[in-house]
């Protein structure tokens, strides 16, 4: 009798998991059928959580479908990701939050539109969400202004943790994403820097009703810091290059009419120029080391593979 050969399994779904206990219980169900229905694998990653998460993911450890990793101590949002990630072996993988915000049946609308687009990474865009903190919605409204300064950035949603990959692609630029929450911002700019095909699709989200947020004014700055690093690694003359006109252009502005009067040559001026020749040698250093190290990581490799 000829064995029923088992469908292919096309999409791996990563779940980080820090103290989400309250909303597990609700999450975890529909998850788990979904995957079951759809041949998915889903990877939980238990991120040194103590508020009961673990025992409650011990009770689907070994069930058809899923995997439970664990980590001893907390790593952070995206070192969580980062072990989800690497485990993954089918063709697309998928990052969702496990505090019950997103819609599962929003995975599979994702999956076929990057299979209809072939696309390396699709970003699932909130639309209309109200932030109960306008403080909160301020910050994520600068960290894009500021991104969008450094980077090109078509991407509307930045910063949502609702994303799927192309798992070759992410998995070869893990070692240069940050273990913070920065990790999806991070990512994202590393896609669209290396030409990437990054889409966007809409996608529904719901109120929080269990437990609390852990982002803060220090995962805002702890952002903006990772975002200027990536800029620093991928293109820092996006940094070095315009320091050096500013500096350049107000020695020049002031120096000449000095000169002009002939009062001689203004110290300050002169200070203003040569630091300004300074920024702009040092960024050709620093594109030169960026080349090496991109080179080093890989990056660049299968850009238009499938």
């Amino acid at each position: 009798m000829q064995k029923k050969k088992t469908p292919e399994q096309e999409l791996t779904v990563v779940v980080p998991v820090y103290n989400e206990a309250a909303s597990l219980p609700h999450f975890l169900p529909n998850l788990i059928k979904a995957c079951k229905t759809n041949h998915w694998q889903a990877i939980f990653v238990n991120d040194g959580s103590n508020d009961g998460s673990a025992q409650i993911l011990s009770g689907i450890e070994g069930k058809p479908f899923t995997k439970v990793l664990h980590h001893k101590l907390n790593t952070g949002y995206g070192g969580a990701l980062k072990t989800g990630i690497s485990a993954a072996t089918t063709r697309y993988v998928m990052t969702i939050d496990a505090d019950g915000q997103h819609d599962i049946a929003d995975i599979e609308s994702l999956l076929d539109f990057a299979q209809k687009n072939n696309a390396d990474m699709v970003v699932g865009t909130r639309r209309n969400i109200k932030h109960a903190s306008p403080y909160r919605e301020l910050g994520k409204w600068m960290i894009r202004r500021f991104t969008s300064i450094l980077v090109p950035l078509p991407v509307q949603d930045l910063n949502s943790g609702f994303k799927l990959y192309q798992t070759k692609l992410v998995q070869q630029y893990l070692s240069l994403c940050p273990d913070s929450m920065a990790f999806s911002d991070v990512i994202t700019l590393l896609f669209l820097n290396q030409r990437h095909l990054v889409l966007e699709h809409p996608i529904s989200v719901q109120h929080r009703t269990t437990g609390s947020s852990s982002i803060s004014t220090h995962t805002a700055f702890q952002t903006v810091i990772e975002i200027l690093s990536v800029v620093m690694l991928v293109n820092p003359l996006r940094i070095f290059l315009p320091l050096s006109i500013i500096c350049i252009s107000v020695g020049l502005l002031w120096g000449i009419p000095i000169i002009l009067a002939s009062r001689g040559v203004s110290v300050g001026s002169m200070l203003a120029i040569v630091l300004g020749a300074l920024f702009f040698f040092l960024g050709l250093i620093a594109n030169q080391l960026s080349s090496i190290r991109l080179h080093l990581a890989g990056m660049g490799k299968d850009r238009n593979s499938d």
